[in-house]
């Protein structure tokens, strides 16, 4: 079984929209359960924080034990070495169902996304949560990507040219399966920063590790959690830069639901795209039917069969010009009552239109054993375009739904119309790079995408910094906020002061004399 992007603990603290992620992860455990797979494939983002709380930590344990453990047999046969990616200092096999000492019925195999990706240094080196729930006996967590730079940064400065570290690139060896005649080779590589993954992949530093034993009899599954489309010319992989090796690519991190597989220009392979089975913003690409999928597989042949999710809370919207929408209902512009009511006309349409849509779903995935589910208060967003209307307020506004919707706070979403084209001018010498998914988002959504990276990067690159690498720091200032990693802006200038002192070395006094009076600004900073 095929899922990504399960992004357990969402909006846990939110009385209403709380346990929607844990609910659909408890069903798609129950897929499996029902439908007997070999074994389930997580794309990433199991949890939507890197540190999640104990509560959400608690439900994914629990679900995780209640429906993988068991008497049942594990019908396929691991081929490569159990205790490869095993923890430092203990015996116990990477690999759970490899272990004795634990009763495994679905072997569940994960990469980590940009959510819960390694973090902090220590003994063990940066751990991530699926570290845990591995040590636990409960996930194979494979596709640890190990990158030489200690400093993150994207492509090689003049001083990494010469650094013997970065000839490595990245290494992916594959877990190997067996059943009958049918052998997997499955690859994994975790969430890297999207310039620097692009840059290995361009440099074609990524290499696949290939089974000895005749090595083109295998079914080659790649599983990557990367931005897929470009919205950011520098912040996505290319899709046709994988290997010919693979046949197929399991793609996290887009939540778009394109789960029929897609064939790649110039490329063997073609590419499944899960989506999320929780949204996670009110946008176009979460409104598509949320699935999962079951792949089978005979020897180099397969298909993929699709599940919908029933769980999953309906989402409907709908896109309205104003202007339109006041002229042909022939009611005056300045008159806020008349248009208050028009909103909440086509708001109650939408909610309409999620119980019909509800019911057909239901009457579509009739089953006997499996009794209709009560459909939850739906999702809505009303997208309104206007040109100079303006609303009141549209918390009050929300109030009148709010025992008829999830989200009564955001139902409406207003867009300005203005002048079309991907950026805008902020001076004379300053452009702007505008995320199309961003246009028209009401204030909450804006901020949840402003990272705190990108305002780093644009105050360092004005600053002239000497020692400390701008990207570098940009990324251990990101990972100490997003991340909660209180040590990886110590960690970072540490590994900045030991190669400044390296290079001082090499310096005669005069140069030395310079950088020794310097040093007293950096410890202030």
């Amino acid at each position: 079984m095929l899922a990504t992007d399960n992004h357990v603990g969402y909006l846990e603290k939110d009385p209403i929209r709380g346990q929607d992620s844990l609910n659909t992860f408890r069903e798609i455990l129950q897929l499996a359960q029902q439908h007997d797979v070999d074994f389930i494939l997580l794309g990433g983002d199991l949890f939507h924080e890197n540190k999640p709380s104990r509560a959400t930590l608690h439900g994914v344990m629990a679900s995780l034990r209640e429906y993988t453990l068991g008497d049942k047999p594990v019908s396929i046969e691991l081929l490569s070495d159990p205790f490869d990616g095993k923890a430092d200092g203990y015996s116990f096999p990477a690999v759970n169902y490899e272990d004795s000492n634990l009763n495994v019925a679905i072997p569940v195999f994960s990469i980590h996304g940009n959510h819960d990706d390694p973090q902090g240094v220590g003994v063990e080196g940066a751990l991530s949560a699926l570290d845990v729930l591995s040590v636990a006996g409960l996930i194979n967590y494979f596709g640890k990507v190990e990158l030489p730079s200690t400093d993150g940064t994207a492509g090689r400065s003049a001083a990494q040219a010469n650094d013997p570290l970065m000839e490595d690139g990245i290494r992916i060896r594959p877990v190997l399966l067996q059943k009958g005649g049918t052998r997997i080779a499955l690859y994994g590589m975790g969430n890297v920063k999207d310039d620097r993954m692009g840059y290995e992949l361009r440099a074609n530093r990524v290499r696949m590790y290939r089974p000895a034993e005749e090595p083109l009899s295998w079914f080659n599954i790649l599983a990557v959690h990367q931005n897929r489309v470009g919205h950011d010319p520098k912040a996505f992989v290319p899709e046709g830069m994988f290997d010919n090796s693979v046949h197929l690519v399991v793609w996290g991190h887009e939540h778009e639901q394109l789960i029929t597989p897609q064939p790649v220009a110039e490329k063997r392979y073609c590419v499944t795209q899960p989506g999320s089975s929780v949204a996670t913003s009110l946008m176009p690409g979460e409104a598509a039917e949320k699935k999962v999928a079951i792949i089978h597989v005979e020897e180099r042949d397969y298909y993929l069969e699709e599940i919908p999710l029933r769980t999953v809370r309906p989402f409907v919207m709908e896109d309205i010009d104003l202007d339109d929408e006041i002229q042909d209902a022939n009611i005056a512009a300045d008159d806020k009552p008349a248009v208050t009511k028009l909103l909440k006309q086509h708001v109650y349409g939408l909610i309409q239109r999620a119980h019909e849509e509800w019911t057909a779903k239901q009457q579509r995935l009739e089953d006997p054993s499996h009794p209709a589910e009560r459909m939850p208060l739906p999702l809505v967003r009303l997208r309104v375009t206007y040109t100079k209307h303006e609303m009141g307020n549209l918390v009050r506004f929300g109030q009148e739904f709010v025992d008829k919707l999830a989200n009564p706070k955001d139902v409406l979403q207003f867009t300005k119309k203005k002048a079309s084209g991907a950026r805008k001018k902020r001076d004379e010498n300053v452009t702007e790079y505008i995320d199309p998914q961003a246009e028209g988002m009401v204030a909450s959504e804006k901020l949840e995408k402003v990272h705190v990276g990108d305002l780093v990067r644009e105050y360092l690159e004005a600053q002239e910094l000497n020692i400390l690498n701008p990207v570098g720091l940009e990324r251990a200032v990101t990972s100490f906020i997003e991340k909660d990693n209180k040590d990886a802006i110590k960690s970072f200038v540490a590994n900045m002061l030991k190669s400044s002192n390296k290079d001082l070395v090499s310096m005669n006094p005069d140069e030395q004399q310079l950088d020794v009076e310097v040093s007293p600004e950096l410890r202030i900073a």
